[in-house]
Formats: structure tokens, sequence, C-alpha cells
């Protein structure tokens, strides 16, 4: 049974470019809702500015394998090449369940307080 998971990727947008990283994620992260390959968060750090954090949900392992054979993704990751430096990519994060962690965040109770 396919599930969503989570991919992240650390982007780096060359000198000058941010404004142009920005609205070709806005627009590919667009695309792959619209395609249902998946949902995109973008990130960015308080204390590094330099760089955004992509947390992209992929519907399912299919689906994610349907985007890598799109040739209208390659051309997204193709121009984001020529604007940005993708520094790491954490390709598929499987959630640890912490049971005990979830209740005290749904309920307000922290672990001093059990």
């Amino acid at each position: 049974m396919d599930f969503e998971f989570l991919a992240i990727a650390v982007v780096k947008p060359n000198d000058g470019r941010e404004p142009d990283v920005l609205e070709l994620l806005n627009t590919f992260y667009a695309m792959l809702a619209r395609k249902g390959y998946s949902r995109d968060i973008l990130y960015r750090s308080h204390k590094d500015t330099t760089r955004f954090f992509n947390l992209r949900y992929w519907k399912s392992d299919e689906m994610r394998r349907e985007a890598a054979e799109d040739p209208e993704v390659h051309r997204f990751w193709h121009e984001l090449s020529t604007m940005a430096v993708v520094e790491t990519v954490y390709e598929q994060l499987e959630e640890i369940p912490l049971h005990g962690a979830r209740a005290a965040a749904r309920t307000g109770v922290h672990g001093d307080e059990m």
C-alpha cells in the first residue's frame, strides 16, 4: 500500500537569483500539485537566510517515480540548476512513531507533567 512520505531538499540560490528561484519554485510546486505528485512547503531559517528548505510530501512512491520520468518536471529541475545549487536531498524519510509525544502534543501535556 502506497502512502505519503517526506523528502527534504536544501536549496541555495546563486547570488542575486533568489527572486527567480522563488518564482520558479512557486510555479513548480503548483504544477506538482496539479498533477497530483506532491504537496510542497518552503522554509527558510532566520539564522541562515541564504538557503531554502523544501519539504515535499510525495503522495506515494508511485507518484514520485512518475514525476521522476515526467519531462515537465525535468525542465523545472534543469532550470533550477541554472539559478541555484541543491546542496542536500533527503530522498525518502520515514516517520518514527512516538505515540507518547503525539499524545502529549494533542492534549497539551508535556513530559514533565505526565
